[in-house]
Protein backbone atom coordinates (compact mmCIF):
# COMPACT_ATOMS: atom_id res chain seq x y z
CA UNK A 1 0.00 0.00 0.00
CA UNK A 2 1.30 3.19 -0.88
CA UNK A 3 1.81 6.34 1.60
CA UNK A 4 0.02 8.96 1.17
CA UNK A 5 1.47 11.82 -0.10
CA UNK A 6 0.51 14.89 1.83
CA UNK A 7 2.87 17.75 3.09
CA UNK A 8 2.92 18.27 6.37
CA UNK A 9 4.54 21.29 9.17
CA UNK A 10 8.05 20.62 10.61
CA UNK A 11 10.64 22.95 12.41
CA UNK A 12 14.32 21.39 12.11
CA UNK A 13 15.87 23.61 15.58
CA UNK A 14 17.13 27.08 14.51
CA UNK A 15 20.32 27.81 16.63
CA UNK A 16 20.33 31.59 15.89
CA UNK A 17 18.71 34.18 13.77
CA UNK A 18 19.68 37.61 12.38
CA UNK A 19 17.72 40.39 10.55
CA UNK A 20 19.74 41.02 6.85
CA UNK A 21 17.43 43.81 5.41
CA UNK A 22 13.85 45.32 6.07
CA UNK A 23 11.52 47.00 3.66
CA UNK A 24 8.13 47.94 3.42
CA UNK A 25 7.08 44.82 2.10
CA UNK A 26 9.72 42.33 3.07
CA UNK A 27 12.14 40.95 5.70
CA UNK A 28 15.36 39.15 5.17
CA UNK A 29 17.06 36.82 7.73
CA UNK A 30 19.79 34.64 7.84
CA UNK A 31 19.20 31.71 10.06
CA UNK A 32 21.17 29.22 11.28
CA UNK A 33 19.54 25.55 11.37
CA UNK A 34 20.35 22.39 12.27
CA UNK A 35 20.44 19.39 10.04
CA UNK A 36 20.23 15.68 9.83
CA UNK A 37 24.01 14.49 10.78
CA UNK A 38 24.52 16.68 13.69
CA UNK A 39 25.71 19.96 11.53
CA UNK A 40 24.56 23.52 11.33
CA UNK A 41 23.42 25.31 7.67
CA UNK A 42 22.88 29.04 6.92
CA UNK A 43 19.28 29.47 5.48
CA UNK A 44 18.61 33.05 4.09
CA UNK A 45 15.27 33.49 4.50
CA UNK A 46 12.64 36.47 2.56
CA UNK A 47 9.24 36.88 5.18
CA UNK A 48 7.05 37.82 2.71
CA UNK A 49 2.78 38.88 3.41
CA UNK A 50 1.56 36.21 0.53
CA UNK A 51 -0.88 36.65 -2.04
CA UNK A 52 -3.66 35.65 -4.21
CA UNK A 53 -4.41 35.81 -7.71
CA UNK A 54 -7.37 34.68 -9.54
CA UNK A 55 -8.44 32.59 -12.33
CA UNK A 56 -11.30 34.18 -14.18
CA UNK A 57 -12.68 31.67 -16.57
CA UNK A 58 -16.32 33.06 -18.79
CA UNK A 59 -18.94 30.97 -20.30
CA UNK A 60 -16.95 30.91 -23.45
CA UNK A 61 -14.19 29.23 -21.33
CA UNK A 62 -11.36 32.05 -21.81
CA UNK A 63 -8.82 33.50 -18.95
CA UNK A 64 -8.94 37.21 -18.23
CA UNK A 65 -5.55 37.90 -18.76
CA UNK A 66 -3.57 41.32 -17.85
CA UNK A 67 -0.17 42.47 -18.70
CA UNK A 68 2.44 44.32 -16.40
CA UNK A 69 5.97 45.80 -15.87
CA UNK A 70 7.96 43.15 -13.77
CA UNK A 71 11.21 45.49 -13.11
CA UNK A 72 12.79 42.61 -11.44
CA UNK A 73 12.86 40.64 -14.77
CA UNK A 74 12.45 43.83 -17.02
CA UNK A 75 9.93 42.36 -18.82
CA UNK A 76 6.55 42.89 -19.87
CA UNK A 77 4.31 39.73 -18.37
CA UNK A 78 1.01 38.76 -19.30
CA UNK A 79 -0.76 37.53 -16.14
CA UNK A 80 -3.51 36.83 -13.90
CA UNK A 81 -5.27 39.16 -11.58
CA UNK A 82 -3.47 39.37 -8.04
CA UNK A 83 -2.90 41.33 -5.13
CA UNK A 84 -0.57 41.15 -2.06
CA UNK A 85 -2.69 39.91 2.13
CA UNK A 86 -1.37 43.65 3.11
CA UNK A 87 -4.63 44.39 4.53
CA UNK A 88 -4.14 42.53 8.34
CA UNK A 89 -6.74 39.82 9.30
CA UNK A 90 -8.77 40.11 6.22
CA UNK A 91 -10.69 37.26 4.52
CA UNK A 92 -8.99 36.15 1.48
CA UNK A 93 -12.11 36.02 -0.72
CA UNK A 94 -12.72 39.50 0.13
CA UNK A 95 -9.12 40.30 -1.21
CA UNK A 96 -9.77 37.99 -4.02
CA UNK A 97 -12.63 40.37 -4.92
CA UNK A 98 -11.00 43.70 -4.66
CA UNK A 99 -7.92 42.69 -7.17
CA UNK A 100 -10.01 41.48 -9.68
CA UNK A 101 -11.81 44.90 -8.92
CA UNK A 102 -9.22 46.56 -9.05
CA UNK A 103 -6.68 45.41 -11.49
CA UNK A 104 -9.32 44.07 -14.52
CA UNK A 105 -12.73 45.88 -13.60
CA UNK A 106 -14.61 42.57 -13.02
CA UNK A 107 -16.68 41.08 -10.17
CA UNK A 108 -17.79 37.02 -10.26
CA UNK A 109 -20.59 35.39 -8.91
CA UNK A 110 -19.01 32.07 -8.31
CA UNK A 111 -16.05 31.62 -6.51
CA UNK A 112 -14.00 28.21 -5.63
CA UNK A 113 -10.40 27.43 -4.19
CA UNK A 114 -8.32 26.41 -7.45
CA UNK A 115 -4.22 26.37 -5.76
CA UNK A 116 -2.64 26.78 -2.61
CA UNK A 117 1.11 26.96 -2.93
CA UNK A 118 4.07 28.36 -1.43
CA UNK A 119 6.05 30.25 -4.48
CA UNK A 120 9.46 29.87 -3.87
CA UNK A 121 10.00 27.71 -0.48
CA UNK A 122 13.61 27.75 -0.99
CA UNK A 123 14.05 30.67 0.48
CA UNK A 124 10.87 32.67 0.69
CA UNK A 125 7.85 32.40 2.94
CA UNK A 126 5.36 33.95 0.36
CA UNK A 127 2.26 31.76 0.32
CA UNK A 128 -0.38 31.86 -2.73
CA UNK A 129 -3.65 31.29 -2.92
CA UNK A 130 -5.53 31.09 -6.49
CA UNK A 131 -9.39 31.36 -6.73
CA UNK A 132 -11.70 30.43 -9.49
CA UNK A 133 -14.07 32.90 -10.56
CA UNK A 134 -16.71 32.20 -12.62
CA UNK A 135 -20.12 33.82 -13.65
CA UNK A 136 -17.54 36.71 -14.56
CA UNK A 137 -19.15 40.43 -15.44
CA UNK A 138 -17.75 43.63 -16.50
CA UNK A 139 -18.45 46.65 -14.18
CA UNK A 140 -19.11 49.71 -15.33
CA UNK A 141 -16.30 52.32 -15.06
CA UNK A 142 -18.21 55.28 -13.45
CA UNK A 143 -19.19 52.04 -10.94
CA UNK A 144 -15.29 51.65 -9.88
CA UNK A 145 -13.88 54.01 -7.30
CA UNK A 146 -10.05 53.05 -7.41
CA UNK A 147 -7.37 54.71 -9.36
CA UNK A 148 -4.90 52.73 -10.72
CA UNK A 149 -1.12 54.06 -10.08
CA UNK A 150 2.17 53.11 -11.42
CA UNK A 151 2.04 50.07 -12.95
CA UNK A 152 -1.36 49.78 -13.26
CA UNK A 153 -1.68 52.97 -14.77
CA UNK A 154 -0.59 50.96 -17.92
CA UNK A 155 -2.75 47.57 -18.01
CA UNK A 156 -3.27 45.71 -20.65
CA UNK A 157 -6.25 43.30 -20.38
CA UNK A 158 -7.53 40.49 -22.88
CA UNK A 159 -9.74 37.21 -22.81
CA UNK A 160 -7.53 33.75 -23.94
CA UNK A 161 -9.34 30.57 -25.33
CA UNK A 162 -7.90 28.24 -22.02
CA UNK A 163 -6.66 25.84 -24.96
CA UNK A 164 -4.60 28.39 -26.43
CA UNK A 165 -3.65 29.71 -23.11
CA UNK A 166 -2.34 25.94 -22.38
CA UNK A 167 -0.39 26.07 -25.55
CA UNK A 168 1.06 28.95 -24.77
CA UNK A 169 2.07 28.31 -21.18
CA UNK A 170 3.41 24.95 -23.00
CA UNK A 171 5.47 26.58 -25.97
CA UNK A 172 7.26 29.01 -23.24
CA UNK A 173 5.08 32.21 -24.52
CA UNK A 174 3.82 32.92 -20.60
CA UNK A 175 6.47 33.15 -18.10
CA UNK A 176 4.61 34.25 -14.55
CA UNK A 177 4.27 31.46 -12.44
CA UNK A 178 1.04 32.35 -10.82
CA UNK A 179 -0.39 31.87 -14.71
CA UNK A 180 1.06 29.16 -15.63
CA UNK A 181 -0.03 27.17 -12.17
CA UNK A 182 -3.98 28.85 -12.65
CA UNK A 183 -4.23 28.05 -16.26
CA UNK A 184 -3.03 24.23 -15.72
CA UNK A 185 -4.78 23.96 -12.91
CA UNK A 186 -8.10 25.07 -14.42
CA UNK A 187 -7.63 23.17 -17.62
CA UNK A 188 -7.47 19.89 -15.08
CA UNK A 189 -10.65 21.06 -13.09
CA UNK A 190 -12.07 21.70 -15.89
CA UNK A 191 -11.59 18.17 -17.32
CA UNK A 192 -13.91 16.65 -14.31
CA UNK A 193 -16.36 19.07 -14.50
CA UNK A 194 -14.63 21.22 -11.55
CA UNK A 195 -15.88 18.47 -9.06
CA UNK A 196 -13.94 18.26 -5.87
CA UNK A 197 -12.61 22.27 -5.73
CA UNK A 198 -13.09 23.24 -2.33
CA UNK A 199 -15.46 26.30 -1.47
CA UNK A 200 -13.64 29.99 -1.21
CA UNK A 201 -13.55 29.82 2.78
CA UNK A 202 -11.65 26.69 2.80
CA UNK A 203 -9.08 26.41 5.20
CA UNK A 204 -5.23 26.95 4.37
CA UNK A 205 -3.35 23.87 5.65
Amino acid sequence: MSERVQDSTAQWPVESSTELLSSRLITVRSDKVGMPGNHWAERDVVEHPGAVAILALDDAERVLMIRQYRHPVGRLLWEIPAGLRDVPGEDLLVTARRELLEEAGYEASQWHVLVDYFTSPGFSTERLRIFLARGVKEVPEEERTYVREDEEADMARTWLPLQEAVRRVQAGDLHNGVAAMGILAVYAARLSGFEGLRPPDAPET
